[in-house]
């Protein structure tokens, strides 16, 4: 005779369809992006040891490389004099390009003014440009830090145009309604409505200043990681130049990452509550 009540019968089931331990694990969104890893870094070591090229390292190869420079402290000192151009170029891009999309977005004659200009920047090879650039400010600081506005200032500029021209117009009827002046239309209406655009266009800039950075150590003068690649590339010390390039490929991804991080904690809630 069954013992086993309506209650009992239910709780039996609910255990029955619970989902098993690979299931839970696999609804964990860490545990894709660290398997997704660890695929390329089999597929690089394999790819290495096969010996299809002799300039190609394993993986494993090329992440002592990185500890050694870790250690013995030069690839810290040549980010620090990456991250100079860098700075200066993001910040000012930031400043200028903001101010020129705002602008732009809120009034048709600068709208006519400048918006071919960074339409062009935006769609011409910038990099084919950058030996220009030395042949006018030569070897210095200055070039590097064109060189990484040039790719930078017009993602931002662009975007954030954009962002002031898709605010919705009920919004800013509305503000009219409350007999809001231009002023507080502009920041109390505009800005809050275009800010996820164009902290967006700042994050696709920041990656744009990242290549613009490394284009400009390459191609204008080495320093900084543009001369751990040059250098370790001459004496054929590929272990080394791999592990230089893998280490700004990273640093740019960590970067971004954050950034977007940012931008979803501030401006995109509906992405904070999706588990």
């Amino acid at each position: 005779m069954s013992t086993l009540n309506t209650a009992d019968t239910a709780l039996l089931r609910g255990r029955i369809d619970a989902p098993g331990l690979a299931t839970r694990l696999a609804q964990i969104p860490l545990i894709w992006k660290l398997l997704s890893v660890a695929i390329f870094a089999l597929a690089w070591e394999m790819a290495g040891r096969s010996g299809f090229n002799f300039s190609f390292p394993t993986f494993s190869a090329t992440v002592a490389a990185f500890w050694e420079m870790l250690v013995d402290g030069s690839m810290g000192m040549a980010y620090l004099r990456t991250m100079e151009p860098l700075a200066i170029g993001l910040a000012f891009s930031l400043i200028v390009g903001v101010t020129m999309g705002v602008a732009m977005g809120l009034r048709e004659d600068v709208e006519w003014l400048a918006l071919p200009i960074f339409i062009v920047m935006q769609a011409a090879p910038m990099a084919a440009l950058i030996p220009l650039v030395t042949f006018i400010y030569g070897i210095s600081l200055t070039a590097k830090v064109i060189a990484v506005v040039m790719l930078a200032m017009p993602v931002i500029t662009i975007n954030s145009y954009k962002a002031v021209r898709n605010v919705p117009g009920s919004l800013v009827s509305m503000c009219h309604s409350f007999m809001g002046n231009r002023r507080q239309q502009i920041w109390y209406v505009v800005m809050p409505a275009a800010s996820p655009m164009m902290f967006a266009g700042l994050r696709l800039g920041v990656a744009e200043g990242f290549s613009g950075v490394v284009l400009a150590e390459l191609l204008i003068t080495p320093t900084g990681i543009g001369d751990l690649i040059t250098f370790h590339r001459s004496v054929a010390n590929f272990a080394h130049m791999y592990a230089t390039i893998a280490s700004i490929v990273l640093f740019a991804v960590i970067a971004v990452g954050l950034l977007q991080w940012v931008e979803t904690l501030l401006f995109r809630p509906e992405k904070r509550s999706v588990k």
